[in-house]
């Protein structure tokens, strides 16, 4: 995300090819590297007018008037819209055979741009090493190599890591105030805090580092890591409370360990096609096909991942019409439509409302969506956790014969239908 970045393109027929997307302030600087450029043509033309290739920044608002020009006129060049502002072209490489170019622009108008590299010419492969390299100048004049609307996020995350650390602490100490009723899935759910906590410093200190060197130093892989083992601890803690596992019953029934099985696979797969799109860009050819296999994976996983909760609630329901213990069923069936309630509430948030606000918001308060995220988040942890503590005198089982009565009447009417 912003960071410098090195790529090579490679017998490329594409007529458009849009590289990095940036937010400027006033003291926006783009710096294009190009070398080892080789143009082939297959058309009767051999020597392709160089003019006709070249980089350009397009903002948001001018994109769909340059894709209404090239609506009304199929062989209109993006080069000659006034809408776009030019960098080079080819003409001004320097000669072959180490035909290269090298120069800084500075973003006179600030704004969020992508850089574009256009291919006018029809039947032409375009090969070349790219390096890119975008920020903003600081006050002291220091860069930063991060977008205008996204520099807040090593605060934020700093921040998050901090609170993380906290409930970690809170729940260690509940855990051992309370250790004669901990089962497995409480530790379970420490290990979600720890990863969790770890994630978000690695996405802080990536973050810090691409700021002010534009490479993240190693800590993208780190990041990488724990966020696939969080997504994977965190749909597993989620499955596994879902099921009743070790507070309910000690075992997992087949299809409750089918849906493990299928979960987990998916999510390696996801996490693959998120390191996949964060560390390369819309500048490779199967980088939309790479965002929709992530799309469809996070999707069939939310979906599993409900099943269970579904049929605990279910197997509560037929368990209160023969064991005589209405109340207490009762009460587990709240907890489980609670925790249904909270995680369709949780999926809901973080995957539509918060692509809204990246959708919607100026591209100076991006930051704004990550905030919204990780709060949702947070709020989540601290319902789930809460709703699943460890504790010796559970409200959920202290009853009286009067609140017997009151649960036998509730379980028969249909009130816990889903």
């Amino acid at each position: 995300m912003a960071e410098i970045k090195s790529l090579v393109i490679s017998d490329d027929a594409r007529p458009m090819i849009l590289f990095e997307k940036f937010g400027f302030t006033h003291t926006g600087h783009v710096t294009v590297s190009v070398s080892s450029v080789s143009v082939v043509s297959t058309s009767s033309d051999p020597n392709p007018e160089a003019s006709r290739l070249g980089f350009f920044l397009l903002s948001e608002e001018s994109l769909l008037q340059v894709l209404l020009e090239i609506q009304q006129n199929p062989r209109f060049c993006v080069l000659d819209s006034h809408y776009v502002t030019h960098l080079f072209t080819f003409r001004d490489l320097s000669p072959p055979p180490n035909s290269r170019f090298n120069q800084s622009y500075p973003v006179t108008s600030p704004n969020e741009y992508s850089l574009f590299f256009a291919n006018c010419v029809p039947e032409t492969k375009v090969s070349m090493a790219v390096r890119t390299e975008m920020y903003n100048k600081d006050p002291n004049g220091s860069k930063d190599y991060l977008p205008a609307g996204s520099t807040q996020l090593p605060t934020l995350y700093s921040f998050f890591f901090l609170c993380y650390v906290a409930f970690l602490g809170f729940w260690s100490y509940t855990c051992w105030t309370n250790k004669r009723v901990v089962h497995r899935i409480h530790l379970l759910m420490a290990g979600l805090l720890l990863i969790k906590s770890l994630n978000l410093i690695c996405a802080a200190e990536d973050k810090h580092y691409v700021k002010i060197t534009g490479t993240p130093h190693g800590w993208d892989i780190l990041f990488y890591i724990f966020q696939f083992i969080r997504v994977v601890l965190l749909f597993t803690v989620i499955i596994l409370i879902g099921t009743g596992w070790s507070f309910l019953k000690p075992f997992l029934q087949e299809k409750e360990k089918n849906v493990l099985i299928i979960v987990i696979p998916l999510q390696v797969l996801a996490n693959i096609a998120s390191i996949v799109i964060g560390e390369t860009g819309p500048f490779i050819k199967d980088w939309v096909t790479w965002n929709q296999v992530f799309l469809l994976v996070d999707i069939i996983c939310c979906c599993a991942i409900i099943f269970p909760i579904v049929w605990s609630i279910r197997s509560l329901r037929e368990t209160s019409k023969t064991d005589g213990k209405a109340a207490r069923n009762l009460s587990k069936l709240t907890l489980f439509r609670q925790f249904y309630i909270v995680v369709i509430g949780y999926l809901y948030f973080t995957r539509i409302v918060v692509f809204a606000l990246k959708t919607i918001a100026a591209y100076k308060y991006q930051w704004v969506s990550f905030a919204a995220e990780e709060i949702v988040s947070l709020v989540f942890y601290v319902i789930m956790f809460h709703m699943f503590r460890p504790e010796e005198k559970n409200e959920y089982f202290a009853v009286d014969d009067d609140e017997e009565e009151a649960a036998a009447l509730a379980l028969r009417d249909e009130e816990f239908e889903l």
